[in-house]
């Protein structure tokens, strides 16, 4: 035996225990992503899966509602504003509040005046003034996401990553289900009973009201938050180094760390989601048209499925710090685009509850093991010089090419049929597993300080 065996091992660092891994949830940082995660999580649903629910119910197409799931692209463009939330001050506001807590704030007070829009507007009556409500709604939902995602990998290290991804899932996940099921058990509430139509109007207004209120969760939680300890950015020497340095820099510095290996990385971005993505537009149309009532889509979809989701995240968050990210990342790839051929094989049992309710837990564990694995490997390609900006274009790229693409799936249920259209999303799955083995084999480099 080697005589420095011994004194090698007694000098390495002990295992982490299980129980001091556990502990980082209970870390303030991790406590304010769950609140944030919700003021995040609630605004998407709203315009784009209840919305759905809504506007089939309502009598809308399901080609019409396909294309107008396209709201969700400010999603995908919010790199082009990024650079500014990252860099650009308010007046008054950013001297009272700091730079990410200002924009915040004022991307929770647009989500609130466009939910309001859409709670006094009818999509039979007014279908116009719903997706520009819808669309306000949205952007300003993205703008929060910049800001919040530059707040979230500012208020810890590396380590802490895939935690506060976990944390910010769980609250985002509790939004759906109150943005999903919330919004139609209030909207079942509200119908007057024994009325002639079964579509009315007026009980999602009043559910659509309640969302819009709900969104001071954020607000307060933003008040009564810390402005995360950010580094001090020397002044510009004119306008053009001011526009290089927020609009170019950032993009030039994750192509000078990763090279040709960038173009790898941006694919696996692009496409890592796009089987629940493009399968998700047609989730809630799928449930009106098999029959489905609001308060067994909210029981099921919405509450049910939404609490595996948050299981999903947490076992994400925990076998990520465990095994690392990579290995999750895959075993989330699988199980997000297996389980879309559920519900191709849901669509061949009619009105079957039980087996809503097996095939919405399945889908929605592989969405947060997925998820959770996702954000923390978006976190650990950012330069925290340039946090804002590079994380919104990686989870801009995530969402722009599946969101397109599910524009056409309302076109392609009415052609095709529901089963062939959840078929057809799982096999769109299949080229991100090779992503991610290619990718798993890339070497972050580490950021030089400024």
């Amino acid at each position: 035996m080697n005589p420095h065996t011994p004194a090698l091992a007694a000098n390495a660092p002990a295992p982490v225990r299980w129980i001091d891994t556990l502990k980082v949830y209970r870390e303030p940082a991790t406590l304010r992503m769950l609140s944030l995660g919700f003021s995040a999580g609630l605004p998407l649903l709203l315009v784009l899966g209840t919305l759905g629910f809504w506007l089939r119910e309502a009598g809308i197409d399901r080609t019409t509602i396909g294309y107008l799931s396209w709201v969700g692209l400010a999603y995908g463009f919010k790199w082009a504003w990024a650079p500014l939330v990252d860099r650009l001050p308010i007046p008054i506001l950013t001297r009272l509040l700091g730079r990410r807590r200002s924009w915040l704030l004022l991307a929770q007070a647009g989500i609130m005046l466009g939910l309001f829009g859409m709670a006094s507007s009818d999509p039979q009556l007014a279908l116009d003034r719903i997706v520009w409500c819808a669309l306000a709604v949205a952007f300003c939902s993205a703008t929060q996401d910049i800001a919040l995602d530059a707040f979230r990998i500012e208020s810890a290290n590396t380590e802490r990553q895939a935690a506060l991804a976990a944390a910010y899932q769980t609250g985002y996940r509790l939004a759906m289900i109150w943005a999903g099921a919330g919004v139609l058990w209030i909207a079942a509430r509200a119908e007057v009973a024994g009325a002639v139509v079964s579509y009315q109007p007026g009980a999602w207004q009043t559910a659509y009201g309640v969302m819009a209120a709900s969104m001071l969760v954020g607000v307060l939680t933003v008040l009564l938050s810390s402005e995360p300890v950010r580094r001090i950015l020397p002044p510009a020497r004119n306008a053009r180094a001011w526009l290089r340095e927020v609009l170019v820099e950032p993009f030039a510095d994750f192509l000078r760390r990763y090279r040709g290996q960038a173009l790898l990385i941006l694919a696996l971005i692009a496409t890592y989601r796009i089987s629940d993505v493009v399968m998700g537009i047609m989730a809630n149309p799928f449930y009106v048209d098999m029959g489905y009532t609001k308060d067994e889509v909210a029981a099921v979809t919405k509450v049910f499925g939404v609490i595996m989701t948050l299981v999903g995240a947490f076992i994400g968050g925990v076998l990520s710090m465990r095994l690392g990210v990579m290995r999750v990342l895959m075993l989330g790839a699988v199980l997000s685009a297996a389980s879309n051929l559920l519900f191709a094989w849901l669509g061949t049992r009619g009105h079957d509850l039980q087996a809503l309710i097996w095939v919405v837990s399945a889908d929605n564990l592989a969405g947060g093991v997925a998820s959770a694995a996702f954000i923390a490997y978006l976190s650990s390609l950012t330069n925290v010089n340039y946090s804002a900006t590079q994380y919104a274009l990686f989870s801009s790229m995530m969402l722009l090419a599946p969101k397109w693409l599910a524009g056409f799936s309302g076109k392609f249920v009415d052609a095709y049929g529901y089963s062939q259209f959840f078929t057809s999303t799982a096999l769109l799955g299949v080229p991100v597993l090779l992503l991610v083995a290619l990718a798993s084999r890339v070497k972050t480099p580490a950021v030089q300080a400024e």
